[in-house]
């Protein structure tokens, strides 16, 4: 059997691996644009937090309404929100900073979270929570997938300008009488919504590494915005086909797989990349020094 051939065989021959990589394909496109925004506006650790803050009300829709896709989401969805709001509020009215505050209420939500899932269901359902199962999607997941990778794609087109200026240069959008605080809030709700939906396929802890390390290795590869969100959903979706190839033929559990090789691409970047790479770094050095 040729190379090729190797490669798109578990695709052919198995309807569970085309639904994952229509999946993966989905959060890639969905997902990576929104992590390379809040690597720009240096909230790299707010999307891990708010990924682990969806847990609790992912737990009170299963305990409602066992595995429920949308009983899960609408939980998730509506903790992982509040915990923005609430880690917003103290920042305001404290002088505590923002990364301090989603910490705290994120550690709260996760250990609130597993202790639910913990006294009330089983260790496979914690599991399956933690971890996701990126195999067993059904249609109505793959809908839910597509309609928010759709519907980022769609808004942050629409709020493109005033976004990125918010991002590099807060106080000039709020002096000119900018819409600062919409566009803030309405990104807020991007980043929940594509969360929430890498949670069905990839759990709580997965779900944030396909967001944010094709994010974070981009930026050794492109330099301009629109080429930064390119090059980081290149780099998801690739991530996202390879994973399922490296699980299907070593048995390996897939989110984890996913992630696994989103990583490798981050550490190859970072060695390799021509901006800012440990590589191109040292050759800049030495040309330097040779001047």
């Amino acid at each position: 059997m040729t190379a090729g051939a190797l490669l798109v065989q578990p695709f052919v021959e198995y309807g569970f691996m085309r639904r994952a990589l229509v999946a993966t394909l989905a959060l890639g496109l969905g997902s990576a644009p929104i992590g390379t925004l809040l690597v720009l506006r240096r909230m790299s650790l707010m999307g891990d937090a708010m990924g682990h803050a969806l847990l609790p009300g992912a737990a009170l829709g299963f305990l409602f309404a066992g595995f429920s896709l949308a009983a899960m989401s609408a939980g998730g969805f509506f903790a992982a929100l509040a915990v923005a709001l609430a880690a917003g509020f103290v920042t305001r009215v404290t002088s505590q900073r923002e990364d301090a505050s989603f910490a705290a209420f994120y550690l709260i939500a996760l250990a609130l979270g597993v202790l639910l899932v913990s006294t009330h269901g089983s260790s496979v359902d914690l599991m399956h929570m933690l971890f996701g199962t990126i195999l067993a999607v059904d249609d109505a997941a793959l809908l839910l997938m597509a309609g928010v990778a759709s519907l980022t794609l769609v808004v942050l087109a629409v709020i493109y300008r005033p976004l990125l200026v918010e991002c590099l240069d807060p106080g000039f959008l709020r002096n000119v009488g900018g819409p600062g605080s919409l566009v803030h809030g309405v990104f807020l709700v991007l980043v929940v919504a594509n969360l929430v939906a890498g949670f069905q396929a990839l759990g709580t802890l997965m779900a944030v590494g396909l967001m944010m390390l094709p994010a974070t290795a981009a930026r050794f590869w492109a330099a301009e915005v629109w080429s930064l969100a390119l090059v980081a959903a290149g780099m998801a979706v690739l991530s996202g086909f390879a994973g399922l190839l490296l699980s299907f033929h070593a048995q390996w559990p897939s989110g984890p797989a996913i992630v696994l090789v989103a990583g490798a691409a981050y550490l190859l970047s970072l060695v390799f990349g021509p901006h800012g790479g440990l590589l191109a770094r040292l050759l800049r050095s030495r040309s330097h020094r040779n001047a």
